[in-house]
C-alpha cells in the first residue's frame, strides 16, 4: 500500500528547493502562495493541492513521482542528486562541457 507521507514529500521539496538555491519566497511567488504556505508544506504540517503539487514540480523539476514516491532504496547519492540539480541549471553545451570534464578526469584516475 502506496501511503503520502507529507513529512517526507516536505523534505524532498526544501532538499531540491536548496540544491537548486531558490529561496522559499521566490517558490511562494511562481506558486502564488505565501512564503509560511510553503514552509508549512516542507516542514510536512499541511498537504497541498494538486495544482500547487504540479508548479512545485515544474519549478523544482522534478516530476510527480520523484516528488510523492519514496524511492530511497534506489535514490542516488547526496553528491549525485546535488550534481544532476547543478547540471539542471545549465544550458545544453555547458552539460556537453561539463560531460567531456568528467570523461577527462575519470580517465585520468583509471
Amino acid at each position: 500500500m502506496i501511503v503520502y507521507d507529507k513529512k517526507k514529500v516536505g523534505k524532498r521539496i526544501r532538499k531540491q528547493r536548496d540544491a537548486l538555491e531558490i529561496s522559499r519566497e521566490q517558490m511562494a511567488e511562481y506558486i502564488k502562495r505565501v512564503p509560511r504556505f510553503c514552509g508549512d508544506i516542507e516542514r510536512g504540517k499541511v498537504g497541498m493541492s494538486i495544482e500547487t503539487m504540479l508548479s512545485i514540480c515544474h519549478l523544482l523539476k522534478i516530476s510527480p513521482n520523484e516528488l510523492l514516491l519514496d524511492n530511497e532504496a534506489s535514490s542516488m547519492s547526496d553528491e549525485s542528486e546535488l550534481i544532476m540539480a547543478a547540471l539542471q541549471n545549465c544550458t545544453e553545451k555547458q552539460r556537453k562541457d561539463a560531460l567531456a570534464l568528467l570523461k577527462l578526469f575519470l580517465n585520468a584516475v583509471k
